[in-house]
């Protein structure tokens, strides 16, 4: 099994360090059948429709917010620059999230959680990203245990407060 994951690693990852492609090779399959066959395999593209660009990419206000916070305030970014790191972003998303629905399809499961898409990364090379997400993960977990509601005692008290703030 660890041979197949590798396989599939040194496939995914040729894709893209294959770019550009030298004079010498064959040219590559139409990049719009590419394209549509993944967006079909990611579940991004309908059967006989086109799907609308606001329902394939992130809004580009939240992408443009991001790229400002990590620029000094007087730097501008072109609109071209903004719609490309869109399209990566959400290209990116995609591929990451199409590898982990493959690893739960194939374990008969349906919901795709943090673990799976921390797997799809490393799987994927990404292995430099891994530790950092799960400290993260880590963290949100911990956060939104501590929102839920608190369990109510048997006496009526919800455990974990004082009786004068039990309602």
């Amino acid at each position: 099994m660890a041979h197949q994951q590798h396989q599939h690693q040194q496939q995914q990852q040729q894709q893209y360090t294959n770019y550009p492609p030298s004079e010498s090779a064959a040219p590559p399959p139409s990049l719009s059948n590419t394209a549509q066959d993944f967006q079909h395999s990611a579940g991004l593209r309908d059967h006989d429709s086109n799907v609308l660009e606001q329902d394939r990419y992130l809004p580009i206000a939240n992408i443009a917010r991001i790229m400002k916070n990590t620029l000094p305030e007087n730097a501008k970014i072109a609109k071209d620059s903004k719609e490309t790191v869109q399209e990566c972003v959400s290209e990116f998303i995609s591929f990451i999230t199409s590898e982990a629905s493959d690893k739960c399809m194939q374990e008969k499961r349906k919901t795709i959680n943090g673990d799976d898409l921390l797997w799809a990364m490393s799987t994927l090379g990404f292995d430099k990203y891994v530790e950092p997400l799960k400290v993260y993960l880590a963290k949100y977990r911990e956060a939104v245990r501590g929102e839920k509601p608190e369990k109510v005692g048997a006496v009526g008290n919800l455990v974990g407060r004082p009786p004068a703030m039990a309602r």
